[in-house]
């Protein structure tokens, strides 16, 4: 099995609905710390589970420098953009993000 692991920081805004007070339902930014692993049991023709650029390139199309509440049709929590990236980049089984220091999410297949 062959596994590659992509660390990128993204610029995003964002505010939370939340069922109770909280600062974090005010629009706010991070900059996010967000780790991408792959894996795949054979390297496609060119010899890669998936090109870094092009995970990079997924996420930072829909997230970098925008409110994310804007872009996506969800609740923008840590914890739902972890699954949306998962579902967007190929080959994707695991996604941490780090909104904060000691803030992490990730969700895992």
């Amino acid at each position: 099995m062959y596994t590659v692991t992509k660390r990128m920081e993204v610029s995003a805004a964002h505010h939370l609905v939340l069922d109770y007070e909280s600062k974090c339902e005010h629009l706010h930014g991070h900059n996010w710390i967000i780790y991408v692993t792959c894996q795949a049991e054979a390297l496609d023709r060119n010899g890669m589970v998936v090109d870094f650029k092009k995970i990079k390139e997924l996420v930072h199309a829909k997230m970098d420098h925008q409110n994310l509440n804007d872009v996506f049709d969800f609740n923008p929590t840590a914890e739902n953009i972890a699954k949306w990236i998962c579902d967007t980049v190929p080959h994707c089984v695991k996604v941490t993000v780090q909104e904060s220091e000691g803030n992490v999410a990730t969700y895992e297949l």
